[in-house]
This record gives C-alpha cells, structure tokens and sequence, in this order.
C-alpha cells in the first residue's frame, strides 16, 4: 500500500475472514523475549497471541542484531476491552473537536484504536512492540509506545519526518526483521504489527483472513507451541 489505508476504511470490514482455527499462546510460556508489564492485566490476556504469529516472532528475533532484542508489549485483547479503548478515544476527540461529523470522528478515532469489529488485536494476530539493547532499556523509536497522534504530533506514525536519525535507524531495524517474517505494519502506529488479520490481508492481496475475533482460551489451555516450519 502507497497510501495509508485506516482501519476504519470500508475496504478493511469487507474482506471476509476464513478462521485457521489456531490457538491463542501464551507467549510467556516458552520465554522466547521479554514481555512488558505496561499493559498486563489479571487474566493475563495482554499475552497472547495466534499460533502463526509468535512463530513468526521468534524468528524475526533471530534476524535482529546481535544485543538487540524484541520486547513484547501488548497481543491478544478481549473484544469488550478494545470496544472500550475505542469509545474512550472517541469521546476524547469529541470533546476536544465537537465540530466534527461522525465520519471524520470515526476515522480520527481509528488512526490510534481499530474499530472493534475487525480489530486485530481481538484476533491475536496483532502485536504491539519495541526493541530493547542488550542492558534491557528501550531503544530510541522517536516515541514511546502507544503515543497518539495529539500527543506526539503525529511522530507516531512510522514514516513520520522529523524523528531523530538514531530514532528512524530504529524504526527501520524493526521493520525490516517483522516484514521479513510477513508481518505488516499499520503506518500510523510504528509499534503496532500484525499478521493474517484483514488489514494484512488487504495489505498483501489475500483472498481472506485466516484470523477473526476469539475469545481467551479457558485455564486448563496449555501454553506450548510448536515453532512454524
């Protein structure tokens, strides 16, 4: 894609979605890269993603630099929490531009939270991460996670202008080992990537996506996995 295409676009809900059926991992069962707390919640649903995606994962951790390693931030997120997040922002940005038509308020609203029909992070095929060195502290991405657009001026975006040299080599390196392994990005989020969810499909011309919104495995789900091949 040339242009950037937001999640709230009509295209995004017409592709239709041909479910794999692959579980939902939790990514701390093997400690394959360290996972932040930030967004940790009780049912440890932060943590988890499709099988297809951590497998992908672990092996775009093994194209990165040596001392330099992927940290996980956030996965899977129940269908009633990202409705949440989504709500919430929109009221932020009504309140802040109460001028604005429902179209341009939706739109607005998806550049930093997926509607939540077709949300990818519903689906565990999103992820949302950065890099960190080899001492554990993050590396300069020009912004932190999850900044949004008012916030940070629009440096959120991946291909913003005026982020450091440092911050955009940064950007490129984690783009490169993701796109590598067939994740895409969505451009006005540098953290957030995603594979087999209708934005990827959209975003590589598949005929459908083989993840759709799922709910978290029940206790007794074993957190094995077996790496992709």
């Amino acid at each position: 894609m040339t242009e950037i295409v937001l999640m709230s676009d009509p295209k995004i809900a017409a592709i239709p979605v041909v479910d794999c059926a692959e579980p939902l991992l939790d990514v701390r069962a093997e400690e394959p890269f360290p996972v932040d707390a930030r967004r940790r919640d009780d049912s440890g649903a932060f943590a988890h993603l499709r099988e297809g995606v951590l497998s992908r994962l672990l092996e775009a951790g093994a194209l990165l630099p040596d001392g330099v390693r992927l940290l996980f931030v956030e996965g899977y997120r129940p269908p009633a929490l990202q409705r949440s997040y989504f709500e919430r922002y929109a009221d932020e940005l009504r309140a802040s531009n109460p001028d604005w038509g429902a179209e341009r308020l939706l739109n607005a609203t998806s550049r930093y939270v997926s509607p939540p029909e077709i949300a990818p992070h519903s689906a565990g095929a999103a992820v949302d991460l950065t890099l960190v060195g080899a001492d554990g502290r993050e590396l300069d991405m020009g912004t932190r996670v999850n900044a949004d657009p008012e916030e940070s001026g629009g440096a959120c975006y991946t291909e913003a202008a005026g982020i450091s040299v440092r911050a955009r080599a940064n950007r490129r390196l984690l783009g490169e080992a993701l796109t590598a392994v067939g994740l895409v990005n969505y451009p006005t989020e540098w953290w957030h990537w995603s594979y087999g969810d209708r934005y990827w499909a959209l975003a590589t011309g598949a005929g459908h996506a083989v993840y759709g919104p799922r709910d978290l495995p029940g206790p007794d789900h074993v957190g094995g996995f077996t790496p992709r091949v």
